[in-house]
């Protein structure tokens, strides 16, 4: 099992990740590790992990949240580890989604036992080949597109979109922060041999705005005036 097993370590103190790090990559397990929550959160939904071992006090977003929002777009083990001694804290870890708890300090072979466990639980129930389906997605903020699907969701809810809408944002998505004319939309999405009217791109803007910026009520979809669009984080 460790040895196609992939650890994501989830942790602010730089001297526990590598603790940690040090005792799982010596047992036979691949590690990554990431202090920041918000990009935690990012990497977990856009990288292909086994399993996450999650601190709860994390910087930007904490580790409660972060496994609430995966839960909404993954079944990925998660097993949450906290300096807190506090029943109430772990009750609302588990009821968020996490397979697992762990108070620090902690034992190890201990710590070692649970992740077998819950990676043995994961595999039983045959998620690990829907999650190797699925791994490839891109992400702003609440907005996530899976690419092999053609889908995209906003807080875990799906948006109906038709392949050309799908297209046009999958292209604003991998580009974002980069504003993009209207003629590199037209080229990209459409073709270049593309003969239709131009403002093609400002209807099917007009109709994503109203799927998503719209419907949740937070704008995703800039207009630069004079250049073109861009989606911001």
């Amino acid at each position: 099992m460790p040895s196609n097993s992939r650890i994501f370590i989830v942790e602010d103190e730089r001297r526990i990740a590598r603790f940690l790090q040090i005792e799982l990559e010596h047992e036979g397990f691949e590690t990554a590790t990431e202090s920041n929550g918000k990009r935690a959160f990012e990497r977990i939904i856009q990288e292909n992990y086994s399993l996450v071992l999650l601190d709860v006090m994390l910087p930007e977003m904490d580790g409660i949240t972060i496994c609430r929002k995966v839960r909404e777009l993954s079944d990925i083990p998660i097993i949450m580890l906290t300096a807190k001694d506090d029943i109430d804290d772990k009750v609302q870890g588990l009821d968020v989604g996490a397979d697992d708890y762990m108070t620090k300090p902690f034992a190890v072979p201990e710590l070692l036992a649970r992740i077998r466990v819950a990676l043995r639980k994961h595999s039983e129930h045959g998620d690990n080949n829907e999650s190797n389906e699925n791994n490839l997605r891109y992400i702003v903020k609440d907005l996530v597109l899976f690419p092999e699907r053609f889908e995209a969701q906003v807080k875990g809810k799906p948006i109906e979109l038709t392949k050309k809408e799908y297209s046009l944002l999958e292209y604003l998505v991998k580009n974002k922060r980069n504003v993009l004319t209207r003629d590199q939309i037209l080229q990209t999405v459409w073709g270049y041999d593309y003969l239709g009217d131009t403002n093609v791109v400002d209807v099917y803007i007009r109709y994503l705005r109203t799927k998503i910026d719209d419907r949740f009520g937070e704008k995703y979809i800039h207009t630069v005036r004079g250049v073109g669009y861009v989606i911001k984080e």
